[in-house]
């Protein structure tokens, strides 16, 4: 059996969940970034054998664009998959459905499914420094009992929660810009997912493209990508009450 990891995430918040799910599977696991945007993500192609973890980050309860149609182009063939979504302590609503009926349209067959929390990419003081100690000792119980499912016949997939049709997407509201603090390295534009930003000239930016990724904020080395204080203010001010009480890592199974 060969493991793999798929994993979407701009800020790094969902590759610390990954990596503590993986990590309890006793087997190497080889890499698959979705967050590349010039891959070829259809030369990819897995066996019955092999056990593939996908972790996508939850944009306003659904998943990002551009996650979802690179996940669209690889070829299943019937591995055993386990759906991984992470989010900033608001809600994932129907993000787990949405990443569920893409990987069986793949052709994979889903045995497990969690939910789980990270820093949130744009309002940080919402779960901050998540995952923490208490995620991380839940996230390897959950990948231990994943990796023992493997053991039993029964490979029933889990009732995974979520609406069809989904709710709507929401668009790039906040849209990082450069500062003129701002050098014009190329550090953001070479690391963007979606390759919103003008490679020569970081100050544009395709607001049509962006996703509000904040990966480009995150790896600036100049801090010169900033998005609005004010506007940073009243976003979380609305999902305040939403975000205030702990949520935890569930488990799918």
């Amino acid at each position: 059996m060969n493991c793999f990891k798929l994993v979407f995430s701009p800020t790094g918040g969902t590759e610390k969940v990954a990596e503590l799910l993986v990590g309890g599977w006793a087997q190497p696991v080889k890499n698959i970034d979705l967050s590349n945007a010039a891959e070829d993500f259809s030369k990819y192609s897995f066996t019955e054998e092999d056990l593939v973890l996908i972790a996508m980050p939850s944009f306003g309860g659904r998943l990002p664009a551009a996650a979802a149609e690179r996940l669209s182009k690889i070829k299943g063939n019937s591995a055993k998959c386990v759906l991984v979504c992470v989010y900033g302590n608001r809600a994932y609503e129907d993000t787990l459905a949405e990443m569920e009926d893409i990987a069986e349209n793949c052709g994979f067959n889903i045995i497990a499914a969690v939910s789980a929390v990270a820093e949130h990419s744009i309002i940080r003081q919402y779960a901050a420094g998540r995952p923490d100690e208490n995620d991380k000792e839940t996230l390897t119980a959950f990948s231990k009992r994943i990796f023992e499912k493997l053991d039993f016949p029964d490979k029933t997939k889990p009732a995974i929660p979520g609406n069809r049709p989904y709710k709507k997407a929401g668009g790039a509201g906040l849209v990082p810009k450069a500062d003129k603090s701002c050098v014009n390295c190329g550090a953001c534009a070479k690391e963007c997912p979606v390759e919103a930003i003008n490679r020569s000239d970081a100050g544009k930016t395709d607001k049509s493209k962006c996703i509000s990724c904040m990966r480009c904020v995150a790896h600036c080395p100049h801090n010169a990508r900033k998005v609005s204080g004010a506007m940073v203010s009243v976003a979380a001010l609305a999902i305040k009450k939403a975000c205030s009480e702990r949520k935890e890592p569930e488990l799918f199974i």
